[in-house]
């Protein structure tokens, strides 16, 4: 059994073009299409494999462009598990637009999953995650799922000893939390519509994202803030990483290169096995660096290409982080 679980229930087949300007009306005449693998879930497990970590991508995968995602992991060597659906796994289109370096990006809302596949992809993760220290549940949820069901998931890892680390959205996350989770990564926007309240500045952010963890939702808060870097946040610490200074070819897939590289280094640290709290042999500003560097990487790199593993290397030492 793998030590990291990811899951996708909305993967993508990612498709990125160029073109010198966007306009409408016209025909607008891109250059050859890239494709990746993608979904949150699934670009936490391609990172996670980067940089050496044992882990397992569980995914729907529907029709012919299920079985091209399929594909694309296998070249990338991904380990990766796909739950069939009867209808088709949905595409997602950017388009990076040369003359301004702005990323446009095109998502479907994706497949209607059946109750059926909902109840397999919950005995697909008890099975498949079995024995996992981490569950990294990453992305929306798709057409056909209920809300409750990361909720669901939480309380299914609290009862196997794993520990959840979140990255979603809307109602689904709202639920998961009142489950109670592990680690917690939103954007600023995302705490500040979960608190319902504005957060601009540091003092605020850390109220915010400690009241979370005092009402029992989270353990640790990874909060990223875009061109402002991040915080990692704990009930008795906190660290503000600053950005680094890289040429940007594409801000997508920088967060979920964040988690992937956050998670490959708590993965790494010794006994950090089971649920327990925060504090003891985690070394968090390790993993904060880590995914910093990771994040930092994948801005190199156009579309969904993600972090390499060279560059995450090269731009560790240069992480500057300060103790709040």
């Amino acid at each position: 059994m793998p030590d990291i679980l990811t899951l996708t229930l909305n993967p993508a087949l990612d498709v990125l073009s160029a073109i010198d300007r966007v306009e409408p009306t016209h025909k607008l005449r891109c250059s050859e299409a890239v494709m990746h693998p993608g979904g949150g879930g699934i670009n936490v497990a391609r990172v996670l494999h980067r940089l050496g970590a044992d882990c397992l991508a569980l995914y729907t995968q529907g029709g012919v462009t299920g079985h091209e995602l399929a594909t694309l992991l296998a070249q990338e060597g991904v380990p990766a598990q796909g739950l069939p659906i009867a209808a088709e796994t949905r595409e997602s289109f950017s388009v990076h637009e040369n003359s301004t370096g702005l990323d446009y990006r095109f998502v479907l809302p994706g497949p209607c999953l059946q109750p059926a596949e909902v109840e397999q992809a919950l005995l697909g993760v008890a099975h498949h995650g079995a024995g996992a220290r981490y569950w990294v549940l990453s992305g929306s949820l798709p057409p056909g799922v209920p809300d409750d069901l990361y909720a669901r998931l939480a309380q299914q890892a609290q009862a196997q000893g794993a520990r959840l680390v979140l990255d979603s959205s809307g109602p689904a996350l709202r639920a998961a939390l009142s489950a109670g989770v592990f680690l917690f990564k939103p954007s600023l926007r995302e705490l500040s519509e979960l608190v319902g309240q504005p957060l601009p500045g540091e003092a605020e952010q850390l109220r915010a994202a400690r009241q979370l963890m005092a009402a029992g939702q989270a353990q640790a808060v990874a909060l990223t803030l875009g061109e402002q870097g991040a915080l990692l946040i704990t009930p008795e610490q906190a660290w503000r990483a600053p950005p680094l200074p890289v040429a940007v070819a594409s801000t997508i897939g920088a967060g979920d290169s964040f988690v992937g590289g956050l998670v490959a280094a708590l993965a790494g640290q010794a006994g950090t096995v089971g649920t327990g709290g925060t504090g003891g042999t985690v070394d968090w500003p390790g993993a904060l660096a880590q995914a910093m560097a990771a994040s930092a990487a994948a801005l190199l790199h156009p579309g969904t290409a993600l972090c390499r593993p060279d560059d995450v290397q090269q731009l560790l030492p240069q992480v500057q982080l300060q103790p709040i």
